[in-house]
């Protein structure tokens, strides 16, 4: 095959919250950490051990602003993209590098605020991925009008 891949799939949990950034032409970009968690049995002493790993996440857009409205510190998501490494001039002068996760799809898989709507913490209802992506909508569809802005599909 002579093609390449660039994809990365996580699932972890907020561990701060949705920093957004706006732009003058009405576009926006959300930063967020995920954590995510490998955990072992030590072999000589027997002790469980916990390594976390923390990922830089970039949302764009519409899906940016999902995530800060509905997104929280400690909450669990699935978010799958690809990585892309940037490079800058720090103010100190040293170069910086950082390696970030684009997001592409997302799905909510639990979140403070819809444990509060289920009655204290009953069983989520299931969640359906939100890509990206945009799509062009087919010449039947109806425009979609500022009131169905809210009616999510998750």
């Amino acid at each position: 095959m002579s093609g390449t891949l660039n994809k990365v799939m996580l699932i972890g949990h907020l561990g701060d919250e949705v920093k957004m950034h706006y732009f003058e032409g009405g576009g926006s970009i959300g930063r967020f950490p995920i954590a995510t968690n490998e955990t072992y049995t030590n072999k000589s002493t027997g002790e469980r051990v916990t390594n976390t790993d923390w990922h830089n996440i970039v949302v764009r857009n519409k899906a940016a602003e999902i995530c800060e409205k509905y997104l929280s510190k400690g909450d669990k998501v699935y978010v799958e993209g690809r990585l892309k490494n940037r490079q800058w001039q720090g103010e100190d002068g040293n170069t910086r590098y950082s390696t970030e996760v684009h997001v592409q799809d997302f799905t909510f898989l639990t979140t403070k605020k819809e444990g509060m709507q289920n009655n204290g913490g009953a069983a989520p209802s299931q969640q359906k991925p939100v890509s990206t992506e945009s799509r062009t909508p087919s010449k039947s569809s109806a425009p979609v009008s500022q009131e169905d802005d809210d009616d999510l599909p998750f």
